[in-house]
């Protein structure tokens, strides 16, 4: 297996629902485990997600999971998801998606770089960068 670098979410009891929501935004196999599969049956958290994966056909690797009991995520950490390719239809559909029911810092719009640029939170607290390159014309 290659070495590979991807982001691995944090949340406070809505990884499953997390999770759900990025496999409809970007497609793709979701895996999730509970605490309750890998020996936690009778915990008050078996049903919490414990690892989840998303694989996409477009080569994204997200992983997530709730915080082990008695410990609760941070939001607003000091980090973002980035998306950035020359795809516009396909990465103005992710922007739409993780843009709903979430805010909006920077309007997805063309940036001084030249670039068409934008940065949102979803509904879940995760911050999105996504960058579409100007292609030469």
């Amino acid at each position: 297996m290659v070495s590979r670098l991807n982001p691995y979410l944090t949340f406070n009891g809505d990884a499953r629902q997390a999770m759900e929501f990025y496999k409809e935004v970007f497609g793709g196999s979701l895996n999730l485990n509970t605490y309750g599969q890998f020996g936690q049956a009778d915990a008050p958290n078996a049903d919490k997600i414990m690892h989840g994966m998303l694989e996409t056909t477009s080569g994204f690797t997200l992983m997530g999971a709730d915080n082990p009991p008695g410990t609760e995520a941070g939001q607003g950490q000091p980090f973002s998801v980035s998306l950035s390719g020359d795809d516009d239809a396909e990465l103005r559909g992710y922007w739409e998606k993780l843009s709903a029911g979430g805010s909006v810092s920077v309007p997805l719009e063309k940036q001084m770089w030249g670039d068409v640029f934008g940065m949102c939170t979803d509904r879940f607290g995760v911050p999105w960068m996504v960058n579409i390159v100007k292609t030469e014309s």
